[in-house]
């Protein structure tokens, strides 16, 4: 595996950061999401990746969630209620609908800055927002702000922890020390925010 992500190191800038733009959007729709682990595949870009690639991660990520949220926006929109009484509303679950609706008529457009930081309902909060007809000029600057500064944190997690790889002795993969070391700090950052995040929804 690692030896295979190494590979995917060596590949143009253009074509790893299609890939991960893809990952991105993706991870961004409902179902699909749960199985697309998008913080992993940022840490993975930036341990094969080089320093110079920063910039071109935090732009596909960037790229990719957006679109993903956009559609997912658009499709609630004209189709939140049939989905939520179809084979994929049961799947998601009606418990999930009503609590991401509550998020939002609670918080408002700002509950999409924090959307990325808060499991599964990053993937349903973009639907739902459709659904109860918010503003997509309001939807996507919000979004953009979280998309942002989602990237931003596990693009500096991702950074920090390669920068530990290299003084560790022994030559170690950079790969498999920034995604250990990532997920790790990603977990206590994230662990703090979601719980606040939820109490500014509430």
């Amino acid at each position: 595996m690692t030896q295979w992500l190494a590979q995917i190191g060596e590949l143009p800038v253009l074509l790893l950061m299609g890939a991960l733009g893809l990952v991105m959007l993706f991870d961004a729709v409902p179902l699909l999401g749960v199985l697309v682990p998008g913080d992993v595949a940022i840490l993975a870009a930036v341990g094969v990746g080089r320093p110079s690639t920063g910039l071109a991660t935090f732009a596909a990520v960037m790229v990719g969630c957006l679109a993903g949220w956009s559609l997912s926006f658009l499709v609630g929109r004209r189709y939140a209620e049939q989905l939520r009484h179809s084979r994929i509303g049961d799947w998601i679950g009606e418990a999930r609908w009503v609590a991401a609706e509550g998020i939002l008529r609670r918080g408002g457009g700002r509950m999409m800055v924090v959307a990325p930081f808060l499991p599964v309902f990053n993937a349903l909060l973009p639907l739902a927002a459709g659904g109860l007809r918010m503003s997509y000029r309001r939807f996507l600057g919000c979004a953009t702000l979280g998309a942002a500064a989602w990237a931003g944190l596990y693009l500096a997690l991702g950074t920090a922890a390669r920068s530990i790889a290299g003084l560790l002795p022994g030559e170690p993969s950079p790969l498999v020390i920034t995604m250990g070391v990532g997920v790790v700090l990603a977990s206590v950052v994230l662990l703090g925010a979601r719980r606040r995040l939820f109490a500014l929804g509430g």
